[in-house]
């Protein structure tokens, strides 16, 4: 069973100094951390907030992801894919169910299509000029519209490897809208071709 809510705190403040700062992670100091050990210092630890505020979207009726279910760069009758502007790496795409669904209450077949869907994308992006890997998440603290994210890492920059990635696109300068934006057209005219679907909500290409 897992530690209750002050369990978790108690054993996480063992470790602490005075100030309740964490030591530095074992991640600052790979050779991919955006940041140098040398004057970084972690933020005190706070004690847990219950019960935990809602996420956004909890009530359906107040979901931007139901609100903008015809909105996108490619759809199918339950799917729809969107492009998140102003990142630092090439493309970040995002996956939503069209009705309200978290990952947790997907119906079967709509968590079967998620994986097939998921595997698609991920090999259109990474079938793009230039980009080495497509890195995909789930998290699911912010909103209660399930979203999957799916970074695309661009060839050659091993510092972007792994879990640091999201840093690093939050670091870098924003990436040029045109590439951006061509680059999702062909994975969404790449979707339509592999998996079915449309790009608009209405079914009509284009």
């Amino acid at each position: 069973m897992a530690l209750r809510p002050d369990e978790f705190h108690a054993h996480a403040r063992s470790v602490t100094d005075s100030e309740s700062r964490l030591p530095l992670s074992r991640m600052t100091g790979w050779d991919i951390s955006p940041f140098e050990p040398e004057g970084l210092r972690v933020a005190p630890l706070r004690p847990p907030v219950l019960p935990e505020p809602a996420r956004h979207g909890e009530d359906p009726s107040d979901c931007d992801s139901c609100r903008n279910r015809d909105e996108g760069i490619w759809f199918d009758d339950r799917w729809r894919l969107t492009r998140i502007e102003g990142v630092g790496v090439p493309l970040v795409l995002m996956l939503h169910p069209r009705d309200h669904f978290d990952l947790t209450d997907l119906p079967d077949e709509l968590a079967a299509e998620s994986g097939v869907l998921s595997a698609h994308i991920a090999r259109h992006i990474e079938a793009l000029p230039h980009i080495a890997r497509s890195h995909v998440y789930r998290i699911g603290d912010g909103g209660a519209h399930l979203h999957i994210w799916f970074f695309a890492r661009p060839e050659g920059q091993a510092q972007l490897y792994g879990s640091w990635m999201v840093i690093w696109d939050d670091l870098l300068p924003e990436y040029p809208r045109d590439a951006a934006e061509a680059d999702a057209a062909i994975v969404a005219d790449a979707l339509v071709a592999s998996y079915g679907g449309s790009r608009s909500a209405t079914g009509e290409q284009g």
